[in-house]
């Protein structure tokens, strides 16, 4: 049998459980089961099908287990930032958890700056200040009156709700905790102070985890479920997925987590939290070791998820090997400004692409090929404005660039990208969120028995 670590991997489309083990010297991923994710709108709200999701990741760790060769020591759970649900004292769920994408916030965080002077929010918090953060979604639900917000035990972030309900154990990852917009980026600690004056409570919010911490063991009663034995732990890993990925770049790389959403940035052993951050839109968010990634948010390849569900819907289903090799060819300069507002959450991604262009001057895209181009040539001017940026603030420049994720199969962007910014650039892993997950739980249970030998 093999030792072998599972890693729950859930992202805005999809999930998986993918199993990892030394096999010839060399630590291999396997993918044991994967499923779907989706929004769903209730009544006024977009809601994550947190039931669903729970039950998905039970049913990939039982198919592991069900597996006579592997040994299973331990489960690390990342999922994508700011999102959170709510338990009571109880251990019950309160209500399913909101959708980043939902419009109860639009417009909340230009208020929230209305009373609060920006640069020295940022200095302590060192987030990009932006609508979905979940400062943001929590002070919709004091505008909503939200009965939750006086009844809840605890808020706990996706990956730390999907902990609870396999352990028992209430605590949160540092890494996930960053992108709240409620952390002190200096201490890795709860900005309190900033708690009170929202008026939020501040027993909701558990006790701060590291990256390679033991969350705990499996609840008998899961264990039980799952054909596991009890003693199988779960632990704390960089559950911000962004973490985990950038956890596998080489040092002396800058990493572009390439996905739904396009991560630039570089690991550093402290925030940068100045005026001239702020101002170029950069994070400071935890990291594996407790260290800090600076890196900026960016609308990734959300446009062409949208395109192609939309061109799907309306019977034209394109798939990547007919879209790719038609925005090779095609011949159209446009870009847009994929941090824009209006590519948000549209009604119709085709038609907000053709009223910016409308708004702006610009050639708009016509045909598969033409659409797929302006994506992504819009998409590597972004990067090479973000290396730009990063360059003005950081002591030594930006020289090489490691793709990882889904993204990096993507030839053309890559090229696009090397071209737009003048620098190396490397490809892969595929899966580095999935083996940055399993790294961390492979050294933390090495650590823990060495520690308890």
């Amino acid at each position: 049998m093999r030792d072998t670590y599972l890693a729950a991997d859930f992202g805005g489309g999809s999930g998986r459980v993918l199993a990892g083990y030394m096999q010839d010297g060399e630590l291999k991923l396997e993918e044991i089961y994967r499923f779907g994710n989706r929004q769903v709108r209730i009544g006024k709200h977009l809601y994550w099908d947190f039931p669903s999701l729970f039950e998905d990741m039970k049913n990939g760790i039982r198919m592991a287990a069900q597996r006579p060769d592997l040994n299973i020591k331990s489960i690390g759970i990342d999922t994508w930032g700011v999102d959170f649900g709510f338990v009571d004292a109880q251990g019950n769920l309160l209500g399913l958890p909101v959708c980043y994408r939902d419009e109860r916030t639009n417009g909340l965080c230009r208020e929230f700056q209305r009373t609060h002077d920006a640069s020295r929010h940022y200095a302590k918090a060192g987030i990009q200040m932006m609508d979905i953060n979940s400062i943001y979604q929590l002070i919709a639900m004091q505008n909503e009156e939200s009965p939750i917000l006086d009844t809840a035990a605890h808020l706990l972030f996706m990956p730390d709700l999907f902990s609870f309900f396999l352990t028992g154990q209430v605590n949160c990852e540092y890494s996930i905790a960053s992108t709240s917009e409620l952390l002190n980026a200096r201490t890795r600690s709860w900005n309190y102070e900033l708690i009170d004056e929202l008026g939020l409570r501040k027993e909701m919010f558990p006790p701060i985890v590291m990256p390679g911490t033991v969350r705990g063991t499996l609840i008998p009663d899961v264990a039980r479920e799952l054909n596991l034995p009890e003693d199988v732990k779960v632990i704390a890993v960089g559950s911000h997925d962004t973490q985990s990925a950038s956890y596998v770049v080489p040092e002396g790389y800058a990493f572009l987590s390439s996905g739904t959403w396009s991560l630039l940035g570089v690991t550093l052993d402290e925030p940068i939290l100045t005026e001239g951050a702020r101002l170029a839109g950069c994070s400071n968010e935890g990291a594996v070791g407790g260290k800090i990634n600076f890196l900026q948010n960016i609308t990734g390849l959300w446009f062409l998820q949208r395109l192609m569900a939309e061109w799907k819907e309306n019977g034209n289903e394109v798939g990547f090997d007919v879209a790719l090799p038609a925005a090779d060819a095609a011949a159209i300069d446009t870009v847009v400004d994929v941090d824009d507002p209006m590519f948000a959450n549209p009604d119709s991604m085709e038609q907000a692409i053709a009223e910016y262009c409308r708004k702006h001057n610009l050639k708009a895209p016509c045909g598969v090929g033409e659409h797929v181009r302006v994506i992504f040539q819009s998409l590597a001017q972004r990067y090479a404005r973000g290396i730009r940026e990063f360059n003005s603030l950081l002591p030594h420049p930006i020289t090489k660039i490691n793709i990882i994720g889904g993204g990096s199969k993507n030839e053309l962007l890559n090229r696009l990208t090397a071209e737009a910014t003048g620098l190396e650039v490397i490809a892969g892993p595929v899966e580095a969120t999935g083996l940055g997950n399993i790294m961390v739980q492979r050294k933390a249970i090495e650590e823990f028995i060495t520690h308890n030998s």
